[in-house]
């Protein structure tokens, strides 16, 4: 099976990271049929940076700034490949990751979703998304991913049917934005998942999506894919605005996050977050973050360097 993939890269404002980026999508054993990076609006050297590569294959696109979902899906609509490799302009793939891919499609055809493990690029160092999962179908997506981190953007690949089926990214979400597709994906295909890591997740570039928020604008909402008959389904999706709205409560947006902590109120697997949204919520805002950055500083410490034995 002849396998072609378009590799998508939104850009924004990644001048110090993107050669690597693109670095490692051109020493790719399997070689894509294109990649399309799309500047948004970058008011730094990136599209400079990428034009001074001039690395065979690469297509730059400039627009005016939309936002990460509006770059990513004019990537998309511009894409020849049968396959969006989504790759974010500031991580990294390993030689062989497409090849592991095309692969992955090749045992399991018919997915809506291929996702690969990774590695998470911290300043405290290199930390592996480890999970018990075995190569395969998952069961059932929103069970699971409600314990396991299996999907990471630029660990995704999509076929473009899919896409053109079921529409794009979410334009105006600011945080969750891929976790939505996740969701629009999941309820309708299967998705299949390996745990092999060959793409690499940093947190340690400029220009994080949530440094400097603002409120997002955006008529679309996890709300969307609520439905009684989808217990796991509502579950996941709670979780994922809660995990939002925490951000929001943080930076102020105390009315948002307060109709999260209502109506989500119903969830069963994510008290803990839920507990968090509401205590926040009822603190003066100038202690919401301090508070929440020491908790999650505790909860790292115990998580990586077994305080709890």
């Amino acid at each position: 099976m002849d396998i072609t993939f378009s590799v998508v890269i939104p850009l924004y404002n990644k001048g110090r990271e993107i050669a690597r980026t693109l670095g490692g999508v051109a020493a790719q054993t399997y070689t894509p049929l294109e990649v399309i990076v799309v500047d948004d609006g970058s008011t730094d050297d990136s599209a400079r940076v990428v034009e001074g590569l001039d690395l065979p294959g690469v297509r730059l696109i400039r627009q005016p700034n939309g936002g990460v979902s509006a770059a990513r899906n004019r990537g998309i609509a511009e894409a020849k490949g049968d396959y969006i490799a989504l790759l974010d302009a500031d991580d990294y793939w390993k030689p062989e990751y497409l090849e592991r891919v095309a692969a992955l499609i090749g045992r399991y055809p018919g997915c809506g979703l291929y996702s690969m493990g990774f590695e998470v690029h911290r300043p405290e160092g290199v930390f592996p998304n480890e999970t018990v999962m075995q190569e395969g179908i998952v069961g059932n997506y929103f069970r699971t991913a409600m314990r396991v981190n299996l999907t990471q953007t630029s660990s995704v690949t999509i076929p473009r049917a899919v896409f053109e089926r079921l529409g794009g990214f979410p334009e105006g979400m600011k945080l969750g934005e891929d976790q939505y597709v996740w969701t629009k994906i999941a309820r309708t295909y299967p998705v299949c998942y390996s745990p092999q890591r060959f793409s690499e997740f940093n947190l340690m570039a400029q220009n994080r999506s949530a440094q400097n928020y603002k409120m997002e604008r955006t008529p679309y909402s996890f709300w969307e894919f609520y439905d009684p008959g989808t217990p796991d389904c509502n579950e996941y999706i709670a979780r994922c605005e809660i995990g939002k709205a925490l951000v929001h409560s943080v930076y102020g947006y105390t009315d948002a996050a307060l109709e999260v902590e209502r109506r989500y109120s119903y969830n069963r697997h994510y008290r803990l977050g839920w507990w968090k949204l509401r205590i926040l919520n009822r603190l003066p805002v100038m202690w919401r973050r301090p508070l929440l950055d020491s908790y999650k500083r505790v909860t790292w410490l115990v998580s990586k360097k077994g305080l709890l034995g």
